[in-house]
């Protein structure tokens, strides 16, 4: 287990974006640093630690997607 770096608000977020990122690398995705680790999950954890791996929020990606559709 990585420590969680400080700038993520919780430790469920930290853990989703890992998810997330251990899907893509499951598909197929390349690895944006090198680790020593090969399982796509501990990969993507330490891409999170690292910082590699910048946190999103789906709501905020609806909301500019919502808007742009008004104009």
């Amino acid at each position: 287990m990585f420590r969680m770096p400080e700038d993520y608000e919780s430790k469920y977020m930290f853990v989703t974006l890992a998810a997330l990122r251990a899907e893509q690398l499951q598909s197929g995705a390349p690895a944006r640093i090198e680790s020593k680790h090969s399982k796509p999950t501990m990969v993507a954890q330490h891409e999170v630690a690292q910082g590699a791996v910048e946190p999103w929020d789906p709501e905020e990606e609806v909301e500019t997607q919502e808007a742009t559709e008004e104009e």
